[in-house]
């Protein structure tokens, strides 16, 4: 058995930075709590005297034949003036007739139309689609979906009653569920995770700090802002995050409207979800490497830190949880011993119990999730599920660090039978 003084500082330094952490989700989960109260009091309706502005609909598509007409569907059904809106799917590259499904859809809804990439600008990812839509778009207010999206009927709405009740909004970012979530264990933790997130990180920080980050799917931006920050990056995997940043260098903002809500498909498999989790901390990768050094100057100094902290987080966070998992196993196993004075299993068991309890609280907020099912695998999933993302982290830098690998912007696969909620 070994055991090194350096060993126990390095003990005491993880546990010091995940107390850190857990600390600041309290505050982002009591500030979450009281906005999602605050916010189911709000309604869809202008000011007095606003009517409803024009819209243009944007959606990149690549080999999406299993769900578009589905998602046609709910974006026509959206309730919304129909002479404001212009829906415009992005065909780029598609092999499997999914510009077929699109323009036989046009012939019966004016509004829809099929927006065809040309085969040498194709495949370059869903940055670059969004770009060319834009600019073959005609309104000023620009909403994203994704592809497999089923946005509900007063989501639209929610979002621009927002944008019209304060001009100095860059942009408004809904909520997304998870429409496949009672498929299996996966899934289960996937709607956990992403309401989690939602209620505690993206609620939280609007009400605490007044910064929201944009999704990739359910949100308005505005046509100026998009210029003014030079659109989206072609070389950015996750074009949102990156975006998100921009737009903050600027000093506009970006509110969170939790009722805006759509519904999409999630992973239905660990090896597609591993994937699409991979590709995310790739593209946080080079969000950090290209925006970090230059984060400090951004003004106020408050959204400064925090933004730099949502980089960092990454890992910082899964380094310190990597390590004391380590030192825990070792010294289960009694090959290491550890000699840091303090109530260390205590601190474990309250951090576990925090967890449990805002997590349970998060899925509170939504009617039905906080069963004792979800908060049975809530318990499970700390030591599971989440465990998997320090692997996820690891292999995204060996890719970018050791390998060098191309960034390569590749979509999450579909699934032919979307389940309903």
């Amino acid at each position: 058995m070994y055991s090194y003084l350096w060993l126990d500082a390095l003990f005491v330094a993880s546990a010091a930075i995940i107390w850190f952490m857990i600390a600041y989700q309290l505050a982002l989960f009591i500030a979450g709590f009281n906005y999602s109260r605050r916010s189911a009091w709000t309604d869809n309706t202008l000011p007095a005297g606003a009517t409803w502005p024009a819209v243009s609909i944007l959606v990149p598509a690549r080999n999406e034949a299993k769900v578009i007409a589905r998602t046609l569907e709910c974006l026509c059904g959206i309730e919304y003036p129909r002479e404001q809106l212009e829906i415009i799917i992005v065909n780029d590259g598609s092999t499997d007739g999914t510009g077929d499904i699109v323009t036989e859809y046009g012939v019966h809804d004016p509004r829809v139309r099929c927006l065809t990439v040309p085969a040498a600008l194709s495949g370059r990812g869903k940055s670059a689609a969004l770009t060319l839509a834009v600019e073959q778009s005609k309104h000023d207010l620009i909403a994203i979906y994704d592809a497999d999206n089923r946005p509900e009927p007063g989501s639209l709405r929610a979002l621009v009653a927002a944008m019209v009740a304060d001009p100095s909004l860059a942009a408004a970012v809904g909520k997304f569920r998870t429409l496949n979530r009672r498929h299996n264990l996966l899934t289960r933790f996937i709607n956990i995770e992403t309401l989690a997130f939602q209620w505690i990180v993206q609620a939280g920080r609007w009400a605490l700090l007044g910064v929201t980050s944009l999704p990739g799917t359910n949100f308005v931006i505005r046509r100026e802002v998009l210029q003014q920050v030079g659109g989206w990056d072609d070389q950015a995997l996750t074009e949102d995050a990156e975006l998100t940043i921009r737009i903050y260098e600027t000093g506009r903002r970006i509110r969170f409207v939790p009722r805006a809500v759509t519904w999409e498909q999630e992973p239905e498999k660990v090896r597609i979800w591993f994937k699409q989790r991979k590709r995310w901390a790739r593209g946080h990768n080079y969000v950090m490497l290209k925006h970090a050094p230059r984060l400090l100057q951004v003004r106020p100094r408050v959204l400064a830190l925090e933004l730099l902290y949502t980089l960092i987080l990454y890992y910082v966070v899964c380094l310190a949880i990597a390590i004391s998992d380590i030192l825990f196993v070792l010294a289960g196993l009694g090959w290491v011993s550890l000699h840091a004075i303090g109530p260390y299993s205590k601190v474990w068991v309250l951090a576990f119990l925090l967890f449990m309890l805002e997590v349970g609280i998060a899925l509170s907020r939504e009617e039905g999730e906080d069963s004792f099912g979800n908060l049975f695998l809530v318990s499970i999933g700390y030591f599971t599920y989440c465990q998997l993302w320090l692997l996820v982290v690891f292999c995204a830098l060996v890719d970018d660090v050791v390998l060098r690998r191309k960034r390569v912007w590749a979509k999450t696969e579909r699934f032919a039978e979307v389940r309903q909620p």
